[in-house]
């Protein structure tokens, strides 16, 4: 039986970008289809159904940021950004708006498979050491399923991205215990020490599990900063513990 193909939108307006890209991923075993602008985007993702997208900002018609607000709408893709802009904090809104992590034009088509392959592995990874047998946390009124990758708050399941679910994971796998910024880049989004890396893709990724788990996200409980370090998950206390 034919192993399943992951299948990654490419959203460009330049043509030339969107051959190369083409032709790349498929040689290395991706299923690829492509768009041109972002309503184009929009209509090949629901036709399409892929598991991660490339998406371009500058477009036609509408730009990559309103591409990604709708898509995160209606699914939690994984979406890797690509950018020409060279203000950081352009980049960044990316990332607020829903974003996995971007990569800066003009770029080495080595370092987006890079990219696509990290932020795959991550959302499918599943185990983490220091999560229980049972692979279900409770924790105030939150419980987090690591087996089916879902968060509950009460009742109420709170859609998280891949990424998001990963960062998460990981901070719990180590509650009480304080993670720096490059060690989460690179447990999570998999940059390795040498490479240079705004560290604010953590900040905002930070930002926006907050803003989903947190009753009073300006005064978190739950993840907590660790000054001149990086962030905590509060401890989690086991049954029997003071």
């Amino acid at each position: 039986m034919e192993s399943h193909k992951e299948k990654i939108l490419v959203v460009d307006d330049e043509a030339s970008i969107r051959r190369i890209l083409e032709t790349r991923l498929s040689m290395i075993g991706y299923d690829v289809v492509t768009a041109g602008d972002g309503e184009e985007a929009l209509e090949m993702f629901r036709k399409a159904e892929p598991d991660l997208v490339v998406l371009d900002v500058m477009m036609p018609k509408l730009d990559g940021y309103g591409v990604c607000q709708e898509l995160r709408k209606e699914s939690d893709v994984p979406i890797i950004m690509l950018t020409a802009l060279g203000d950081v904090a352009d980049r960044i809104t990316g990332l607020e708006l829903g974003a996995d992590d971007y990569v800066v034009k003009p770029f080495s088509p080595k370092e987006l498979e890079a990219r696509i392959r990290s932020v795959l592995r991550r959302v499918d990874k599943i185990g983490v050491n220091g999560i229980p047998s049972s692979g279900v946390i409770y924790v105030s009124t939150i419980r987090i399923d690591t087996n089916k990758r879902q968060v509950y708050k009460g009742d109420e399941r709170i859609r998280l991205t891949g990424m998001e679910f990963s960062l998460l994971e990981l901070l719990v796998s180590r509650s009480g215990e304080p993670f720096s910024r490059s060690e989460i880049l690179q447990e999570v989004w998999g940059y390795t020490p040498e490479r240079h890396v705004d560290t604010r893709v953590v900040d905002v990724h930070i930002s926006r599990l907050r803003a989903k788990l947190e009753d009073d996200p300006s005064n978190p409980e739950l993840i907590i900063t660790a000054r001149g370090t990086g962030y905590l998950f509060q401890r989690i206390l086991e049954p029997g513990d003071d």
